[in-house]
């Protein structure tokens, strides 16, 4: 099938540009934009939110199943919190179904797939209490796959979320930012300083004007890698926050993996560096399982994102996945334990969407309480 990490040639026209105009949004100048800070996902939210938009010119025989993954999501998400569920008004059942009824709203709308972490609206508050949404101008990460509709959801989200709409120049994906809400974040070069959605911007352009848009005093550059999976290296596959000062990094422990070489580079990266308050992190790993169960979504698929990393912390709770390697299910587990004191680990099987190159991170996106 075509995956999330195979470079899809599904392209549309990106309209993303006049979405805030179509649907009445205000508007945030850049000048306005420093006095807002991105939140740490494990502050308290408002509400989650999820794209229920698989289809088969993308999953071909895998939609029924990614489908029924997003369910399983939702419905672990609305044991604890609200969910907007958005849903092309022509699946609602479908979503009904699969995501059940109990603490969760549906939102019709067009979309093009699922990675509602990407497409969805990068939510920033300020001391007074406002609720802004910053959009990067989702561009089918650089042009790979189709993106009409996903390309104007996140003007979407800001409206029905009643927030501030503020239109970055730069092009990006929420799933290219990590931050601890105390003024640090971690971002990949790779998906950021790429010609393919920031061309012409130097490194300190690029720099400058994240920090303005999510309130961060310090940025720690991983380099990422280009042109291996999609996204050209997303952060929340390789390294997150589990608290000011404490960072979790991904190590593939596989020498036959790209990754390997990677993962070891962004770990002695992190070790060696300190946030904006100058403390040096503590660091943590999570290693991928080197043997995740056996079927139809990862045999033959090199690209099957077996990553436990990309975990998605909400109101009394952490929602990962497992993989059928128990004792690497048991380890990522004991280590969110140990880092999330205080929430329940809930552990599913999103093997279908792991199919596609993502994990359960990249298909959630939040609101922070205000």
């Amino acid at each position: 099938m075509p995956t999330r990490r195979t470079f899809l040639q599904h392209m549309s026209v990106v309209a993303g540009l006049g979405a805030a105009a179509s649907f009445g949004l205000p508007f945030a100048s850049a000048s306005e934009a420093g006095r807002w800070f991105m939140p740490d996902e494990g502050e308290q939210q408002q509400r989650a939110y999820i794209a229920f938009g698989a289809q088969d010119a993308i999953w071909e025989d895998f939609t029924e199943d990614v489908q029924a993954a997003l369910g399983r999501i939702a419905r672990a998400i609305a044991a604890y919190q609200p969910v907007t569920v958005f849903c092309r008004a022509s699946e609602r059942d479908i979503a009904e179904e699969e995501c059940g009824s109990h603490n969760i709203t549906y939102v019709e709308t067009e979309l093009d797939d699922i990675w509602m972490r990407d497409i969805g609206a990068n939510f920033v508050v300020d001391d007074d209490g406002a609720l802004g949404a910053v959009d990067f101008n989702f561009n089918g990460w650089g042009g790979k796959q189709q993106h009409r509709y996903d390309a104007k959801l996140a003007a979407r989200v800001a409206k029905l979320a009643g927030a501030q709409y503020q239109q970055s120049e730069l092009v990006g994906e929420g799933g290219g930012i990590e931050v601890d809400g105390h003024g640090t974040g971690i971002m990949t070069e790779s998906s950021w300083i790429n010609s393919n959605r920031n061309p012409g911007w130097s490194k300190a352009q690029v720099e400058a004007e994240l920090k303005e848009r999510l309130g961060l005093r310090k940025i720690i550059w991983l380099p990422g890698i280009k042109g291996k999976d999609i996204t050209d290296a997303h952060v929340d596959f390789y390294a997150r926050f589990a608290a000011p000062g404490v960072a979790v990094a991904n190590l593939d422990n596989d020498p036959d993996s790209y990754d390997h070489e990677v993962t070891l580079k962004h770990l002695e990266i992190l070790r060696n560096a300190t946030d904006a308050d100058g403390r040096k992190l503590q660091v943590h790993t999570m290693s991928p399982p080197l043997k995740p169960r056996r079927s139809k979504f990862n045999e033959d698929n090199p690209d099957f994102a077996a990553g436990y990393i990309n975990y998605f912390v909400i109101n009394g709770a952490v929602i990962a996945p497992q993989f059928g390697d128990r004792s690497a299910d048991e380890q990522a587990r004991a280590l969110l334990v140990k880092l999330y004191p205080g929430r329940k680990v809930v552990q599913l099987d999103i093997d279908a969407i792991a199919a596609g190159g993502g994990g359960i991170h990249c298909v959630t996106n939040q609101c922070p309480a205000i």
